[in-house]
């Protein structure tokens, strides 16, 4: 039997104010569409997203999730064309259903994005299920009407609910399983005879429950809640933080504020990581055991070994970071940067494609990109590699045991061999051999008294006594 997910993605969304798609607006990093994508389970029959307002963005984001290996099952889409409901929504994916052989369909919204795995898995299983909510003010959902036996009886549009309907405090969460034999012939037997005058998917599904018993479960509301403003999505991700906090803390995971830390539902941290206020972490980020993340930094999609200290206010991108590590504080990591054990990467340092061999060193004030440093070398403050001639990038590379003095210039393509020993204000345009002594400096010149006198020809050039 095939199930097949429907995952309903066609919406403006007026109400966030946003040329972005309201699916693709975030929690934690990843949009709401991914989220909902990512709680199917692997053993579906497939999955059609129904697009259409901004749906080259939508379909931009589909693309890139399944190249990097997000979606766990295959993905199509379906263009809604202009949307009349959200039941012409199921209706235009008529053709695609049949074509996947479905016998089964999950139907799921793309704006809600915190149901969780479990529940997804529960849904897709049913052979006939609604999930519902039971909320104190159940505002604009509609209401789901039960026979005395909990069998689904109905379901009614709040702008066309009755006063005691409306008074109903169980709420339809938008997510069903249905036979899709059933759920076809009831599609096509829709009407826009409503307040809206849009072909309701509810009265399908309720047309449905005429022919065959359709069960009513209760869901936690955090797990059908919509994203429908920005009200909603500050609240979705509040949620979203609280619930991987509580899973990271019961794995041995310290939040010194928790309030203020944000972790995303693709990280990975280990025992004893102990994470200061501020810090936000986004896509894939693994964390060792036992690293410290300093106050008020960014990492994201990275990777940190065992024992890893990052300072206050560092911000790491696309890099791998080995253990025993210590970076910042305001460090910049950027894409492609590598460090081995036991790496120092210190105040105010900028590396990008940079590989760093065990023990490298460069803790003050430098900019290292399209290099290699070898093991226990030692780059002094002000160190640039000049990686860019307005044209192409160039590499630099630096052996093992090399002495960089302070506010040196390495202008690549070079080469700076083991051992060697690069002067202080150097600019090193020519390969340095292993052991070798380099130095570019323009002579000192000191002439005594020269400041009296420089002094005396200020002062009767602006007429100052």
């Amino acid at each position: 039997m095939a199930t097949v997910a429907v995952i309903l993605a066609a919406g403006l969304g007026v109400r966030m104010k946003s040329r972005l798609p309201k699916v693709l607006h975030p929690v934690l990093g990843d949009a709401s569409l991914l989220w909902v994508l990512r709680a199917l389970p692997m053993n579906l029959g497939g999955a059609v997203v129904v697009v259409h307002h901004g749906k080259d963005q939508v379909l931009g984001a589909l693309e890139a999730w399944e190249k990097a290996g997000l979606l766990p099952c295959p993905v199509t889409t379906v263009d809604q064309g202009k949307p009349l409901g959200t039941g012409h929504a199921l209706q235009v994916c008529i053709p695609e259903l049949d074509r996947l052989d479905a016998t089964r369909v999950a139907i799921l919204c793309g704006d809600v994005p915190l149901t969780t795995p479990a529940t997804v898995l529960h849904l897709c299983a049913a052979e006939a299920l609604l999930l519902a909510m039971d909320l104190s003010t159940p505002g604009s959902y509609g209401r789901v009407l039960q026979h005395p036996d909990g069998r689904l009886a109905g379901i009614v549009e709040a702008k066309d609910a009755t006063p005691e309907q409306l008074a109903g405090q169980r709420a339809n969460g938008g997510a069903y399983a249905l036979p899709w034999p059933a759920l076809r012939q009831a599609l096509q037997g829709l009407t826009n005879d409503n307040a809206q005058k849009e072909y309701y998917l509810t009265d399908a599904v309720a047309a449905v429950g005429r022919e065959l018993p359709v069960a009513v479960e209760i869901c936690d509301p955090e797990e059908l809640a919509g994203m429908n403003s920005r009200k909603d999505q500050a609240a979705l991700q509040a949620a979203a933080q609280r619930r991987i906090q509580r899973h990271w803390m019961a794995e041995g995971v310290t939040f010194l504020h928790p309030d203020s830390t944000l972790v995303g539902p693709r990280v990975v941290l280990h025992r004893d990581v102990l994470l200061e206020p501020g810090v936000r972490m986004e896509g894939a980020v693994i964390v060792g055991e036992a690293c410290r993340i300093g106050q008020g930094t960014v990492i994201t999609d990275s990777v940190l070994g065992e024992g890893v200290e990052v300072l206050p206010y560092c911000v790491i991108d696309r890099a791998r970071v080995g253990a025993g590590s210590k970076v910042g504080p305001f460090a910049r990591l950027r894409e492609g940067t590598d460090l081995a054990e036991g790496v120092h990467i210190g105040n105010f340092v900028e590396t990008k494609k940079a590989k760093l061999h065990r023990g490298a060193k460069a803790n003050h004030l430098a900019y290292l990109g399209d290099t290699e440093i070898g093991e226990g070398t030692n780059i002094g403050a002000g160190v640039i590699t000049c990686n860019y001639d307005g044209v192409n990038k160039h590499r630099t590379t630096i052996g093992r045991n090399v002495f960089v003095g302070s506010d040196t210039q390495l202008v690549a393509p070079v080469v700076i061999g083991d051992g060697a020993l690069i002067g202080a204000g150097s600019t090193i345009t020519q390969d340095v051999p292993g052991d070798a002594l380099a130095l570019s400096r323009v002579p000192q010149i000191s002439r005594e008294g020269g400041a009296s006198k420089l002094r005396s020809r200020q002062k009767k050039a602006t007429g100052v006594s």
